[in-house]
């Protein structure tokens, strides 16, 4: 995992979870972009350094066998991300993107993990929020054929039956990795910077 620490006193810690593709240009940009605006960001490499460019490639990645399951991994991630600023507040933000995202979710409602606030970037997860202590941001496309209607409706209800602050944001014209620079038929500048803006005034709440 990168480590990137701000030059100040920083005012949080943010773990960033890539998407599929692997730790590309695009997430060290973006890990960067919140360090630059005061938070101490760890980025996940879940691929040991591999990135595909075509979504075969980014198959094939996913079907690699694995020595530490990818869970473990990013476990293992918060705790180094928790170490590093000791003794500050035992807290850590999560931001994750499509598959990174599914993975964002599933940490937040870990028993344990003491995980504050949640950004998701196109993804959409269900599942049991009863032990999260996290609030949650979302950052949906328009277009976008790989976050289903009922999945983001049925993530919503399972937010509200177990109370969790929870707002998300609509991106008119986007398509999914619109906040990705490395994918350049849907990334979107404009989206991605507003998306950018209200991810940190939310890691800042």
């Amino acid at each position: 995992m990168d480590i990137l620490c701000c030059t100040s006193r920083p005012i949080g810690r943010v773990l960033v979870i890539h998407s599929w593709w692997g730790l590309t240009r695009s997430f060290h940009d973006y890990a960067a972009q919140l360090a630059a605006e005061g938070f101490t960001v760890g980025s996940s490499d879940l691929f040991g350094g591999q990135t595909a460019s075509d979504i075969e490639g980014a198959r094939r990645l996913r079907r690699l066998p694995r020595r530490i399951p990818m869970y473990k991994s990013l476990i293992a991630d918060i705790e180094t991300l928790l170490a590093f600023e000791a003794p500050a507040p035992r807290e850590v933000a999560i931001v994750g993107f499509s598959m990174g995202g599914h993975w964002a979710v599933w940490l937040s409602q870990q028993p344990g993990l003491p995980i504050r606030s949640t950004v998701l970037y196109y993804a959409a997860r269900g599942g049991n929020f009863a032990a999260s202590t996290s609030s949650y941001l979302a950052h949906f496309a328009q277009n976008d054929p790989w976050v289903s209607a009922s999945a983001r409706r049925g993530m919503e209800r399972a937010l509200t039956r177990a109370g969790r602050s929870y707002a998300a944001h609509d991106y008119p014209g986007t398509g999914h990795w619109l906040a990705e620079a490395d994918r350049s038929q849907d990334y979107d500048a404009e989206a991605a910077a507003l998306a950018l803006q209200r991810t940190v005034s939310h890691l800042r709440g």
